[in-house]
């Protein structure tokens, strides 16, 4: 094969490997996410919550988020404990598994704060909105699930 056809075959090969790129980069994974839902906003399109439960969905929203927060901080500070064990000599297998189990009992938490924000939620429900209120509950997993990147590791 003579230079200029591989010169010609090499510069078409690196405009498709371009465009396939930009494709990906338009038409990617990242566009998808942009377009998905808050789970706020999806419970109130699918409970169809008027402006008055709305409202109140709001300080629902506000008082999961303080209560994940302060349980999520409490886990970075009990396993940053925990994994500091792996710098002593030996490790204090009492402190270790006191560490554990504070995280296991902050994980409960967590789920019983889950729990009972959807429980005030289907509170918030007029009589009519409850069958739509059963129709996501089947659904919470899916719609709650984390498909987001891993976040960066803590400092």
């Amino acid at each position: 094969m003579d230079k200029i056809k591989l010169l010609t075959y090499s510069v078409i090969a690196l405009l498709l490997l371009n465009l396939a790129t930009i494709g990906f980069v338009v038409l990617g994974p990242g566009d998808r996410d942009r377009n998905r839902q808050e789970p706020r906003e999806i419970i109130i399109e699918k409970l169809n919550f008027d402006e008055k439960q709305q409202k109140e969905y709001e300080e629902l929203i506000y008082w999961h988020r303080n209560q994940i927060n302060e349980l999520d901080e409490k886990i970075r500070k009990a396993k940053k404990e925990l994994y500091l064990q792996l710098l002593e000599k030996e490790v204090d297998i009492k402190t270790k598994d006191s560490l554990i189990n504070a995280l296991v009992e902050y994980q409960k938490q967590i789920e019983n704060v889950h729990f009972k924000h959807f429980q005030d939620i289907k509170k918030l429900c007029k009589k009519d909105q409850l069958k739509n209120f059963d129709a996501l509950t089947k659904e919470l997993s899916t719609i709650f699930s984390d498909k987001r990147p891993p976040k960066p590791p803590l400092n």
